[in-house]
């Protein structure tokens, strides 16, 4: 009996949730791997690769139309070598043929479908397409038929295509000498501000997405010029999203992006990335100007963390889906009567002029809560709203939950751990540093296999071997770790993986770093992008880790090492800086950071780096010395330390350092005061 006639494909055999998804389809779908690969080669079939996502919405419909249509299917089965894959869990394969998406001249997105030679060489392709026809667009079924006709009766133009975007695909620019200083990225700073949206924040128009990398270029822009107008910029941002409906106001995180200019209609999968860089620039704000808001969204974000993303095995699950009962948002929005129900008439009728509720509702007849249009409360009214949020959210408990994607990834957890580690000490929850150490903790035992990180783990299952950003992410988890907590273990988990990505992902030819490892299972190339994506690209987090690693082991060749990945990058962000936002802000800390040391132990150094960890972390490094004397000879703060190793905090800027300090609060001020001057002794 087929694979087809029992409705079980081969998907049933993998762990992701998003394959598993599709294990019932009538389409004889494949798992990308060495096995599909040598089913088309061996049948001279074409590929019909379909790539997508357990939160994606868009996926799920076209899911819905054709793949678990019988008909498509059989069109599929019939012409064509079908496989799935979860770019979450095969990022690599998603870079390349989105890459290939690109070149055609689309736009991109997901789901990615894409037709590919029996040997995996891109051909053609686009994102959903219809089960029928409408608004000019044809429908997937017409969309096979056509191809397979010009792929059987027109072979010269499938060969032409493929070998022009093989071409482009393969084609690497010159490492040309670009000169980018403190000057450049006041410019692009200056830039970007411009096209921001004075009233709501972000850039201007929709959709709107966090684009935390952007929030952090332009806060370090404030802190490296001392223009407060940056940090009002970064500072709206955070406080519209916060107050918008892309935050959830019952359950704590925010989802994925807004579709309107307001922050107030959110594309509703919650991805543990963007919960990750926007805990992480609400603590880095915080550190600068304590903010009853972010700290409610920290605190609140956290503990949904807890509740929901946490496995039981100890690390973060990936992301939660837009939809439940094959409805986008169902989960999150409320009807009027709803909430007069659940509340009663006076409270609720408090409570919706508070969340923005009306008869109307104010998405497709429904509410989504939010606060952009009443932000402030007294101490009386927060403590209320505190007591009917929660009663809604007991009530929507009983709901049926979006699905959850409970596959662990290394890179996205990295993310939350240093996000954790950092709100730790802005907010002063050790508890969350307790529960970073956690996470780190599984990943590094669970997730590793002979030193060697994977990517993702479920259900028993680790793929392996790790992608750059595995090893990226996980090293500034580690050095955050560090700095947190003074723990040498995490320093020399970071060297250990920094030594795999040098050796098995650098590209000595050209700089940087492959997405995949040298060991890996083979593809049509090896991507080696340095622009920023969801997240930040793992060339700009490992710039930003070797600046740290430099100083936190006082070893010149970590310098030295990034002197010359900045030479062989710097040209590519030249030519596009808003994409390589990740690798510029790795810049700032390397030109402006302020390096904090704490010398001596006691009660005394324990105050003065609870106050160094709270200080703003994306242009400081800490750095605990317990014995003086063991500070590198050649650090300017040596001929500074007093005779007797009393504890003292030294503040240095290239080869500049303070005076000692001794009071906490003198080295608050003195951090936070300098900022304006941060470019003070270094060479631009």
């Amino acid at each position: 009996m087929s694979d087809v006639a029992t409705h079980k494909n081969r998907l049933a055999g993998e762990t992701s949730p998003y394959l598993l998804q599709h294990q019932h389809n009538p389409v004889d779908w494949w798992p990308w791997g060495p096995p599909a690969l040598a089913e088309a080669q061996k049948t001279g079939k074409p590929i019909l690769l379909s790539i997508g996502y357990a939160a994606c919405h868009w996926c799920h419909v076209m899911a819905h139309e054709s793949f678990e249509d019988e008909a498509t299917a059989a069109v599929m089965n019939e012409q064509f070598v079908a496989i799935k894959v979860d770019r979450e869990e095969r990022p690599d394969i998603d870079q390349i043929y989105m890459n290939a998406l690109h070149l055609l001249g689309q736009q991109g997105g997901w789901p990615l479908t894409m037709f590919l030679t029996p040997d995996g060489a891109p051909i053609w392709g686009g994102t959903y397409f219809p089960k029928q026809a409408q608004y000019g667009r044809a429908s997937f079924i017409d969309v096979m038929q056509q191809f397979m006709r010009i792929y059987r009766d027109e072979p010269d133009k499938i060969a032409a295509n493929k070998e022009a975007i093989a071409r482009s695909l393969n084609e690497r620019h010159s490492a040309d000498t670009a000169s980018i200083g403190l000057n450049e990225l006041d410019n692009a700073a200056g830039s970007i501000a411009r096209a921001t949206d004075p009233d709501n924040g972000g850039l201007r128009g929709a959709p709107k997405f966090p684009q935390c990398s952007m929030l952090e270029f332009l806060w370090r822009a404030g802190a490296r010029t001392g223009d407060e107008r940056y940090f009002i910029t970064t500072n709206l941002a955070l406080t519209r999203m916060s107050q918008g409906g892309i935050y959830d106001h019952l359950g704590g995180g925010y989802a994925r992006y807004s579709v309107d200019e307001r922050w107030l209609v959110p594309h509703f999968e919650k991805m543990l990335y963007d919960n990750a860089q926007i805990l992480d620039m609400l603590a880095l704000e915080h550190a600068r100007a304590p903010n009853e808001l972010y700290l409610q969204r920290a605190e609140e974000t956290v503990g949904w963390l807890k509740r929901e993303m946490l496995t039981k095995e100890g690390g973060f699950s990936s992301s939660l889906d837009a939809d439940s009962e094959g409805e986008e948002g169902r989960f999150y929005v409320w009807s009027q009567s709803d909430i007069a129900q659940l509340l009663g008439p006076d409270d609720a009728t408090f409570f919706a002029a508070k969340y923005g509720v009306s008869a109307e509702g104010n998405f497709e007849g429904h509410n989504i809560l939010n606060r952009l249009d009443d932000g402030s409360d007294t101490a009386t009214e927060a403590e209320q709203l505190a007591a009917l949020r929660a009663i809604l959210f007991r009530a929507r408990e009983k709901r049926v939950h979006p699905g959850l994607d409970d596959k662990v990834l290394a890179d996205w957890n990295g993310l939350m751990i240093a996000a954790l580690a950092h709100a730790a000490g802005a907010f002063n929850r050790p508890d969350w540093l307790t529960l970073a150490c956690t996470v780190f903790g599984f990943v590094t035992t669970t997730m590793s296999r002979h030193d060697r990180l994977g990517h993702s783990w479920r259900a028993g299952k680790l793929l392996q071997p790790a992608l750059a950003s595995d090893n990226a992410a996980m090293i500034r988890a580690a050095l955050a770790l560090h700095e947190a907590t003074g723990d040498h273990l995490f320093l020399d988990q970071a060297i250990l993986w920094q030594a795999d990505l040098d050796t098995h992902y650098g590209d000595p030819q050209h700089g940087g770093y492959f997405l995949t490892a040298d060991d890996a299972e083979g593809l049509i190339l090896r991507p080696h992008s340095s622009v920023d994506d969801a997240i930040p690209n793992h060339i700009g987090l490992t710039a930003q880790n070797l600046a740290r690693l430099a100083v936190l082991t006082g070893d010149e060749r970590w310098r030295r090492q990034l002197d010359m990945l900045f030479a062989h990058m710097l040209s590519a962000a030249a030519r596009n800086m808003f994409g390589h936002l990740s690798l510029l802000n790795a810049l700032d800390l390397y030109l402006a950071g302020a390096e904090i040391v704490i010398t001596g132990q006691g009660e005394e150094a324990d105050a003065l780096l609870k106050t160094a960890r709270a200080l703003p972390h994306a242009n400081t490094i800490v750095l605990h010395v317990p014995d003086p004397a063991k500070l590198p000879p050649h650090h300017p703060a040596a001929d500074k330390i007093a005779p007797g190793g009393e504890a003292a905090a030294f503040i240095c800027r290239g080869q500049t350092c303070s005076l000692p300090m001794t009071e906490p609060h003198a080295l608050a001020a003195f951090v936070l005061r300098g900022e304006a001057s941060a470019s003070e002794g270094r060479l631009q």
